[in-house]
């Protein structure tokens, strides 16, 4: 199972980028330890803390000719990673 799924580059995580703060989509069983860890051995950083947050999929609905299409966003976990004093992490080194 991988743990870290996808980072999250969104505008307000980006704000916190500055802060030593990343956000990223982690798989929903994983806890806050795994992630820690998995964070330290691809990224190669010390990880301070870690918050998490379960976000929950919304029900979405579209009216077409054949009537109402009914359906639910998925269901995604996600991580605010606060790494140490100094160091950074490039998302975009491997472009």
């Amino acid at each position: 199972m991988s743990v870290l799924l996808k980072p999250l580059v969104t505008e307000k995580v980006s704000a916190m980028n500055e802060h030593g703060m990343y956000g990223f989509i982690v798989a929903k069983k994983a806890n806050k330890i795994q992630i820690k860890e998995a964070v330290e051995k691809t990224y190669g950083v010390n990880v301070e803390s870690v918050n998490t947050m379960v976000h929950a999929g919304k029900s979405k609905s579209r009216y077409t000719k054949s009537g109402v299409i009914s359906g639910k966003m998925p269901t995604y976990k996600k991580a605010i990673v606060k790494v140490a004093d100094g160091e950074l992490i490039d998302f975009y080194s491997g472009i």
